[in-house]
């Protein structure tokens, strides 16, 4: 079974939840990308992973043209709702089906780590990007840095236990460990940089919602039931209350530029 048709179908499961709730909380990461990667009128970007599409929206406000692969069909749903004019297609990371030397930048927010091979996805972003483009591959930062690692350690419990030598989701945070996979692909890091996302929730209800929305979640459904989960995440929510009655988990993202 092929690595979309996995993450399709625990992706796909909750998707409005999902880009309603939880996608929002990117964009100061996809505005910094977009930045360093100097997004603007007239560059041509594939989003690998783009999910309901929201990084892909506002790389189009900046002028681009845009285009989004995604391994859920109910994801891109949504991002062809939000941009008729993108070129939305389903499909694995590791076998785009876009031509060689079609984009100026290809991105992947928190997504070439889902492939069954990484360096073979990125190459990949390689083939399908121009000579002199770029690659940007974004991940989340130290487990230190994150407090969602409270939601995800309490989620842990309802999987099960990984393959051997499987990355977790905090894998590839360390310094160097994505600018070597860029390498191992034949790409040449240019920068790098960390961003803060808080991921703010107006209420214990929303915050739930959102967090039954994510891809590793639906798995831990499948095992112990909705109900368990949706208790795990609560309780593991309750440090994060804020005085309004809100909740906030202040995360940090890592993402490496390179060059084609």
């Amino acid at each position: 079974m092929g690595t979309a048709q996995v993450q399709g179908s625990l992706w796909g499961a909750r998707v409005r939840d999902y880009a309603e709730i939880l996608e929002q909380f990117g964009r100061p990461l996809y505005e910094a990308v977009f930045q360093a990667a100097e997004v603007g009128a007239g560059t041509w970007l594939l989003d690998v992973g783009c999910g309901p599409g929201l990084a892909v929206q506002l790389a189009a406000k900046r002028g681009a043209h845009v285009a989004g692969l995604d391994a859920a069909e109910a994801s891109l749903e949504i991002a062809r709702e939000r941009m008729p004019q993108g070129d939305f297609r389903a499909g694995e990371m590791e076998d785009l089906p876009w031509d060689d030397n079609t984009f100026d930048v290809v991105t992947g927010f928190n997504a070439f780590q889902y492939a069954a091979d990484v360096v073979n996805a990125l190459r990949e972003a390689r083939r399908v990007a121009r000579p002199g483009g770029r690659v940007a591959m974004a991940v989340w930062g130290r487990a230190e840095d994150c407090e969602t690692v409270a939601t995800v350690t309490a989620l842990s419990k309802f999987l099960p236990p990984p393959p051997p030598g499987a990355p977790g989701p905090f894998a590839l945070s360390a310094p160097g460990r994505v600018e070597g996979l860029l390498q191992q692909a034949g790409l040449e890091p240019l920068s790098s940089g960390e961003v803060d996302c808080s991921f703010e929730f107006p209420d214990l209800e929303t915050a739930v919602r959102g967090n039954m929305s994510a891809g590793p979640t639906a798995v831990a459904i499948r095992q112990a039931g909705a109900e368990a989960v949706q208790r795990a995440i609560a309780e593991s929510l309750a440090p994060f209350r804020t005085s309004e009655g809100g909740y906030r988990q202040r995360n940090r993202f890592r993402y490496v530029i390179a060059a084609v």
